[in-house]
């Protein structure tokens, strides 16, 4: 592993925080990039859940599921750390309330290790926001939806703002139909050209 990917992976800043939930679990970061390597695609997540805290990779969950069928990627694109890197705004699971709701990624976190991954990457091709959380560190915007509907703004400036693919966005998306018949659409081509080899014409313009 490269000194960074090592250093997070074996970060437990958040040790008593974990311990203190109702899962009472131990820190276990979930890094998906390649120092040095600048990526074609940065996908800017949540925090890992319950699934990924076990697998150790991340997405691998109906989530993930949901957000591959968005971009188009078959597995082996999304998982390709050549082009693609997973930064999510908490590395490691937040564990759950005692109500059993998931919490919040630490915002620890991302003041202790954002900036030195953004460093060690470079600029992306493409970046997507994904979930709230991301959208308000990246972009400064409080709500979600205005963001995401904002989408051609952004699109611009090469980023995705989108909601979080879990199961409770099956309601948001038939309230919002326009965010499957327009700026989907849009989001696989950007992918695909983001991802495309150097100098291939794919007949989409890159981000």
């Amino acid at each position: 592993m490269s000194s960074l990917v090592a250093e997070i992976s074996a970060c437990r800043l958040c040790a008593p925080r974990f311990a203190a939930t109702a899962t009472a679990h131990e820190p276990r970061p979930v890094v998906w990039f390649r120092e040095g390597v600048r990526p074609r695609l940065l996908i800017a997540g949540q925090a890992p859940g319950a699934r990924v805290h076990a697998s150790g990779r991340p997405f691998t969950d109906p989530s993930g599921d949901r957000l591959r069928d968005w971009t188009g990627l078959s597995e082996a694109e999304f998982y390709d750390r050549d082009k693609v890197a997973i930064v999510p705004m908490a590395f490691c699971f937040p564990g759950y309330n005692a109500k059993g709701a998931d919490l919040p990624p630490p915002p620890l976190c991302a003041r202790t290790w954002r900036a030195r991954v953004r460093a060690a990457l470079g600029p992306p091709t493409l970046t997507l926001l994904v979930g709230g959380a991301a959208i308000r560190w990246h972009l400064g915007l409080p709500a979600m939806t205005g963001a995401v509907a904002d989408w051609r703004h952004w699109r611009a400036q090469g980023v995705f703002p989108l909601p979080h693919p879990s199961w409770r966005t099956t309601a948001w998306q038939k309230r919002n139909p326009w965010f499957a018949a327009e700026l989907l659409p849009e989001l696989r081509a950007a992918v695909r050209a983001a991802i495309a080899p150097e100098g291939e014409d794919n007949g989409a313009d890159s981000a």
